[in-house]
């Protein structure tokens, strides 16, 4: 490398790093990118469309930065290039066909930080006409014939149809905008060959139109099929058939062909040559028998085909059974018959007839009866009959034994209430349907049909009087025979309604004292058995219960006390009904001897308050007499006189002071002192006086009853006294 050529590389990597190093060091911001399709978002095939990215980038320095544009269709994308400008990117289609359609969008990358724009939809319409070509427009009957389909200018994923006068022959997929394709054409006739393609996107699918029409003349093979059959006139059942199948106007330059001789849907036989088949002429039911012989060259079939009828040599036999309905252990004839027959080749005679399975059969004597017992459980014959070597069967034929009817019942759902409806059912044992018939009193009430397994036979009755009736159920189950099953005699009692209630109380009278017995008695009319209950107003639950077939019950109380003071009643239900009596209000009074003891007690009380009062006046008495023995000891009178003698005479025995007489106007009256104890409560005055010892006594002075004296003050006069105790032992008043 020469020294020009190295500089130059030189200052490029130069170039190159200080432009890496500015981009680097600016910052910038992609604030939009926006797609634009021009000329329009919907354009016909063949336009020029271009796709325009339009960014808008804020940058530091306003110099230019590397960016990477990428288109993408249905999020896929479609192209991708780098610029180092900030004009717009353009992307072109040039001739837009079909498969351009789609959704575009446009990315921009600067330096990892990515923007992308809305979606836009490009829709171009219209397909250009398909064009085919044939390598041959005349061909013999199964020749090859090459076609070639162009789709002009389109692109994309295409299906190609190719069409023999509008029948689809063959389709061919894949990407290229042409396809060929191989056929035979089959028929002598003029063939229009066209052809069509679809063009595959990610949306949809879009059709094109039809190509030219491209005629094909057709030259048919001379070669035919033939069919033989022997006999060729009426064949009957079991006569011997001989068919052939062969190929006319066949050249040794033909190609290879190949016969095929059917009989419906089975194939005979085959061969590259004249087919020959033997067989047995057997009829099928309202059909013909048909054959088919073709011949196959070049992938061309030739057929011929022949329908022939086959007349019956015998019916298929059918097996009946009489009676038609038939009981265990009952003895029946099968019968086997053949009912139409070919009477110019067999007679009656010749059929002979077999029961299957033939174990321990009775003769008859008939052909084709049988006599047979039936079995317990379900069993099934069958039959054949045969002439000519020709066997035919019959259908199966399933017996199922009926069973009798056998332990008929009879029974009653309901309670029987006068003039009410209620419910009888029958039930029996045996094989349906079975009939029920209902008597009363043996008169017939109605008849039922029962079909269905464990069901009952349901009989609505009323009985309109009282008393005892009788029914029966009988039933049947056969059609032929009289036989019929019977169940006992059902007594009914019918119920009647309760009414007419009365509740009566023994004693008569609602009062009573107490230790007295006491019935309730209470009776209605209908019938039993009827259960009573007896009641306490308030109370939900019943003194007594009671059922009986009477129509009366009673509910006895004894001993009676005060507690059994109330109101009753009693209730009755028979079934058919409830009554309730009225309220019977019983009153309990208290027992004589009772009254008494109470009369005695009060009497005894009145007494005792009587001495009671008596003791206290007594003891008042005696307390008042005391206190005036009392008051004669007296100091001085309320209103002293200068005259009268007062004389106190005070005796000190000891240190206690004893009782002293003074002596007033004659008179004794006793004094009592005493002195007081040391120690005095803290509701009490005491004082402390240097004086000697000093006592306070209450002299009570008696009033003279003297008339000569008035006015007199009653009652007493309170005078205090001051004794002092003396150095001789002698109290001194003051």
């Amino acid at each position: 490398m020469g020294l020009p050529q190295r500089l130059i590389l030189t200052l490029l990597s130069i170039y190159l790093y200080s432009a890496t190093v500015v981009n680097t060091q600016q910052e910038f911001k992609i604030q939009s990118v926006e797609l634009i399709i021009e000329p329009r978002n919907d354009v016909t095939a063949g336009t020029n469309v271009t796709l325009r990215c339009h960014a808008t980038v804020s940058t530091s320095t306003g110099k230019g930065l590397i960016r990477e544009y990428t288109i993408l269709k249905n999020d896929k994308i479609v192209y991708t290039k780098t610029i180092g400008s900030s004009e717009d990117f353009v992307y072109q289609l040039h001739n837009a066909r079909v498969f351009s359609t789609g959704l575009y969008q446009c990315k921009l990358d600067i330096q990892g930080d990515t923007k992308l724009s809305k979606a836009q939809r490009l829709n171009v319409q219209g397909l250009s006409q398909p064009v085919l070509h044939l390598n041959t427009n005349v061909v013999n009957e199964g020749e090859e014939v090459q076609a070639t389909c162009i789709a002009p200018g389109e692109i994309g994923s295409f299906i190609f149809f190719f069409f023999d006068n509008d029948e689809q022959i063959s389709r061919v997929e894949g990407l290229s905008n042409q396809a060929k394709t191989t056929f035979r054409l089959s028929g002598a006739d003029i063939h229009k060959i066209h052809c069509s393609y679809k063009i595959r996107t990610a949306e949809d699918t879009f059709p094109s139109t039809k190509s030219n029409n491209v005629t094909v003349s057709v030259k048919e093979l001379s070669i035919t099929p033939e069919l033989k059959i022997f006999p060729d006139s009426t064949i009957y059942e079991g006569d011997h058939l001989n068919i052939s199948c062969s190929a006319k106007n066949v050249h040794s330059s033909s190609e290879g062909y190949k016969l095929f001789l059917s009989q419906g849907t089975k194939l005979l036989r085959t061969g590259n040559s004249t087919i020959n088949h033997n067989m047995v002429a057997v009829p099928k039911a309202s059909e013909a028998l048909t054959f088919d012989c073709r011949v196959v060259v070049r992938n061309v079939e030739k057929y011929s085909e022949k329908k022939i009828s086959v007349v019956e040599l015998f019916s298929v036999p059918s097996l009946t059974m009489s009676p038609t309905e038939v009981f265990q252990g009952q003895i029946m004839t099968l019968t086997c018959n053949s009912d139409g027959f070919a009477s110019q080749r067999i007679n009656r005679e010749d059929l002979e007839y077999t029961l299957y399975p033939s174990k321990n059969l009775p003769s008859s004597g008939k052909p084709g009866v049988f006599n047979v017992k039936a079995l317990q459980n379900d069993f099934n014959y069958t039959c054949s009959a045969e002439a000519k070597g020709i066997k035919k069967d019959s259908k199966t034929l399933m017996i199922r034994p009926k069973v009798h009817v056998s332990a008929l019942k009879i029974s009653i759902e309901d309670k029987v209430i006068l003039k009410k409806s209620f419910t009888i059912l029958c039930q029996s044992n045996g094989s349906l349907p079975i009939n029920y018939t209902l008597f009363k009193d043996n008169v017939q009430v109605g008849t039922k049909v029962i079909r269905e397994q464990n069901r009952q036979a349901v009989f609505m009755d009323v009985i309109n009087e009282p008393g005892e009736r009788q029914y029966r159920c009988e039933a049947k189950n056969s059609l032929h025979s009289n036989k019929t099953g019977s169940s006992q005699h059902l007594s009914v009692n019918v119920i009647v309604p309760l009414s007419q209630m009365t509740l009566a109380v023994i004693p008569s009278s609602l009062k009573i004292s107490e230790g007295k017995e006491l019935n309730f008695i209470c009776s209605v009319n209908g019938t039993g058995p009827v259960t009573f209950k007896w009641y306490r107003t308030g109370s939900v639950v019943p003194l007594q219960t009671n059922t009986t077939t009477e129509t009366y019950s009673n509910l006895e109380i004894k001993p009676v006390s005060k507690n059994d003071s109330d109101e009753y009643y009693c209730e009755a239900s028979n079934g058919a009904n409830k009554v309730r009596s009225e309220n019977v209000n019983v009153q309990v009074f208290m027992a004589p001897w009772k009254k008494g003891l109470i009369v005695v007690a009060c009497l005894l009380l009145l007494l005792l308050l009587v001495l009671l009062l008596v003791a206290s006046m007594l003891n008042i008495k005696s307390k008042r007499d005391r206190r005036e023995a009392a008051a004669e000891l007296s100091v001085k009178p309320s209103s002293p006189k200068s005259d009268d003698p007062l004389t106190v005479n005070l005796t000190h025995d000891t240190d206690v002071y004893n009782a002293a007489t003074v002596k007033v106007d004659r008179a004794e009256v006793s004094v009592w002192s005493k002195r007081k104890p040391e120690t005095e409560s803290d509701d009490e005055i005491s004082e402390v006086s240097n004086e000697p010892n000093v006592e306070y006594t209450e002299v009570v002075h008696a009033r003279s009853t003297d008339p000569a004296r008035v006015p007199l003050r009653k009652g007493t006069d309170t005078v205090y006294s001051e004794l002092q105790n003396s150095p001789n032992g002698f109290g001194r008043i003051r």
